[in-house]
């Protein structure tokens, strides 16, 4: 079963392809990398029409393949991937995020009992904490952290100094009831959050591969 993998950013492929190898090693995988798109979002900060018709360009080029499923990367583009999702439907087609959204929520709507849940929200790329809260329920508080200086390191090909700056950012969320590490660059840290915490930490990569799992084979 070939599922298309689409990316924004070059440091995505390793950790959902991890997340497959642990969860789902039969699926067969395809990578689709265009970088310039979250170089354009930095730029100009606005999702358009023509942001929108990239990623329906590049899904239509992943069904073209034989995909029988999408997932995408790329966590600031929510509104673009719901555009894909309604014109390839009923294909599945998820966002980065929603089912490490499903189950953060879950876990702590348990953790909070009859309080107001609290879940710290975190990124390396700042655009990511505007367009991800909106998908979260009401019904949870969201404590957004920027992860500074992360992904720079990330991008000097400096992976420890990036899941040292995460930790260092998020210790201020010990007080949440988890963590949600909103970019699948960003799961490579959780453990380093997790100490940091002391906190259930969620990632995107295998809540996405479960999920997707799940709906193709059942």
């Amino acid at each position: 079963m070939r599922i298309a993998l689409i990316h924004a950013l070059r440091h995505s492929p390793p950790p959902i392809e991890a997340a497959f190898a642990r969860a789902w090693p039969e699926a067969t995988l395809m990578n689709l990398l265009d970088d310039s798109l979250s170089a354009d979002l930095a730029r100009t900060g606005q999702l358009d029409q023509a942001m929108t018709g990239r990623f329906l360009t590049l899904a239509r080029y992943a069904v073209g393949t034989g995909a029988r499923g999408i997932l995408f990367t790329c966590s600031a583009f929510g509104p673009c991937i719901e555009a894909v999702a309604a014109e390839q439907a009923p294909m599945p087609v998820l966002k980065p995020n929603e089912a490490m959204i499903e189950e953060a929520v879950a876990a702590a709507r348990a953790a909070a009992g009859t309080r107001r849940p609290r879940i710290g929200l975190v990124a390396s790329f700042a655009p990511t904490l505007t367009s991800m809260p909106p998908e979260f329920p009401g019904d949870v508080d969201l404590v957004p952290c920027v992860a500074e200086g992360s992904l720079a390191a990330l991008d000097a090909g400096d992976g420890a100094a990036h899941d040292r700056l995460a930790g260092e950012a998020t210790r201020r969320l010990a007080d949440c009831d988890v963590v949600a590490l909103a970019q699948f660059s960003l799961a490579r840290a959780a453990e380093a959050v997790a100490t940091a915490t002391g906190r259930p930490v969620f990632t995107t990569p295998d809540s996405a591969v479960r999920k997707l799992r799940r709906l193709l084979e059942t």
